[in-house]
Order: C-alpha cells, then structure tokens, then sequence
C-alpha cells in the first residue's frame, strides 16, 4: 500500500469519526432515578433538569434529592458512553485513548 492511498484511508476515517461524533452530539439522553429525569446531549449538555415527585420536598429530603439527581445523571451518561462505544467500537484501535 502506497503513502497516498494510506493518507486518503486516514482521511476517510477522521470524516467518518467526525460524522458519528456529530450524530452522537445530536443525540438526547435521558437519565431517570427514583424522583429526578435529567435530559442531556451526547455531547454531555445537560438540556433539562426536571423532578418527578411531587409531593412537597421539606429539608430533610434535600439530601436524598441530591443523591437522586446524581443517580439520574450517572444514569444518562452510561447511556452515552454505551451509544458512544456502539457507534466509534469500530474505530477504537485507530483513537488510542482519543476519546
């Protein structure tokens, strides 16, 4: 194989990474726990935060809102990381830690 065919094969593979990074960002996810729904973008951009219980939260709740608010976004951005691996796997080896 040629440097110029090499080249254009590099080349050809950057559009495509582009191109799922691009469709990934477009992407929304949405993270849930018990009381909380987090949306993001694939490109980890929180879109909306909203509660989902809906009773009156007093004081003593605040801190078990606050767990699950981070269950909710940890959630979300496995979902990414998983759509993420689905959709670059492919390229993994030529990335080498890229990502």
């Amino acid at each position: 194989m040629n440097m110029q065919n090499l080249m254009a094969q590099a080349q050809k593979l950057q559009r495509d990474i582009t191109a799922k990074k691009e469709e990934l960002e477009k992407m929304e996810f949405v993270g849930k726990s018990e009381w909380v729904e987090v949306t993001f973008t694939g490109g980890k951009v929180i879109k909306n935060v909203k509660i989902i219980k809906e009773d009156d939260i007093d004081d003593d709740e605040k801190e078990i809102l606050e767990d699950m608010i981070q269950i909710a976004i940890k959630d979300a951005f496995i979902q990414i990381n998983r759509a993420m691996e689905e959709k670059l796997g492919q390229y993994a080896g030529a990335l080498d830690g890229l990502m």
